[in-house]
């Protein structure tokens, strides 16, 4: 686990249902964003820069990720 991560506080967004398919998101000290799989917490989780983070989620907003 990166130094990075060591202390984060995890959260799963508010719109996640009761299901176990979540991800959960940290906003970083360093101003980057961790993301991990909630079912496991001790796994690999990635980190993503501020600019990457602000795409996805605009892109997301946008529906650009939405079943068609």
């Amino acid at each position: 686990m990166s130094s990075e991560l060591a202390g984060a506080r995890w959260f799963k967004s508010s719109r996640s249902g009761a299901g176990k398919e979540c991800v959960e998101v940290a906003f970083l000290f360093s101003g980057r964003v961790g993301v991990r799989d909630s079912k496991n917490p001790d796994g690999p989780a990635l980190i993503f820069g501020t600019a990457d983070w602000t795409a996805f989620t605009t892109a997301v907003q946008r529906g650009r990720f939405d079943d068609r």
